[in-house]
């Protein structure tokens, strides 16, 4: 069997378990807020320091900046798009100007789901989104792979703590729907980076650059939009902040190394 494929393959699968692995963590730790934060914090801070590091200077070593620029902003509308239709075209911040009015149309027209659902289903997108990422590295070359895959990974595992507590904070002994909601995530991702890798391997290296940046546009908006928040709203003497930078140096310090 082709080595580059084993690569790949061996890499999504570990960034694919870490997400039901995240979901089975919550049903036997139930987390706390603080350990939520510094979780979700920094698997915040090692996917801004993948795209720092990694994704964009690999990116631009490829393709000129103009298409760099281009295909991060076609990944970020993409998901904002996304984001927007789920939540009925209206969002808004708790201390927003418009977020009476945001409730009073979503209390007519409620957003495509509950806030589990929602999570859920916006998680399984950035799955396609971050699979098809791995892929792209991986046609790059196999330290690119193992980079973005380990911060996919750890973000997943995050991602799966998320949704797990928000589940059984829901429903005390939905143990089935944490692992069955977190496992299908892992499916996406596992699925779309073995169909990125077979469908994008043989494509010009410009191409791929102009791809490689796409999908860090949207994972970019996630991060910004879903991970930080959600770490800042648990945080304790700013711990989110703490472990962000934590995760943000250790990509550096890697993608050094590799």
């Amino acid at each position: 069997m082709n080595q580059d494929f084993l690569i790949i393959l061996g890499v999504a699968s570990a960034a694919a378990l870490a997400s039901p692995a995240g979901g089975l963590a919550a049903i036997l730790t139930r987390p706390s807020s603080l350990l939520l934060s510094i979780a979700v914090g920094f698997a915040a801070g090692v996917l801004l320091g993948t795209f720092a590091f990694e994704i964009m200077p690999k990116s631009l070593e490829l393709t000129p900046v103009p298409l760099v620029v281009g295909g991060f902003l076609l990944g970020l509308g993409l998901v904002y798009i996304v984001d927007l239709y789920i939540n009925r075209w209206q969002v808004a911040g708790d201390e927003a100007d418009q977020k009476r009015a945001v409730d009073r149309l979503h209390r007519r027209k409620k957003p495509l789901g509950s806030n589990v659902s929602v999570l859920a289903g916006a998680t399984s997108v950035e799955e396609l989104i971050e699979g098809v990422t791995i892929g792209i590295g991986a046609a790059f070359e196999p330290s690119t792979a193992l980079i973005v895959g380990l911060a996919i990974g750890i973000d997943n595992f995050s991602e799966g703590m998320s949704i797990g507590e928000l589940t059984l904070a829901e429903k005390k002994d939905a143990y089935g729907r944490v692992l069955g909601s977190t496992t299908l995530i892992g499916v996406s991702l596992l699925v779309s980076a073995i169909f990125g890798w077979f469908l994008l391997k043989g494509v010009s290296q410009s191409v791929l650059g102009f791809l490689f940046a796409t999908g860090a546009g949207g994972m970019f908006y996630l991060t910004i939009t879903d991970l930080v928040p959600e770490a800042e709203a648990h945080h304790f003497q700013q711990s989110s902040a703490i472990a962000n930078a934590a995760g943000f140096l250790l990509m550096m310090t890697l993608a050094q190394m590799y």
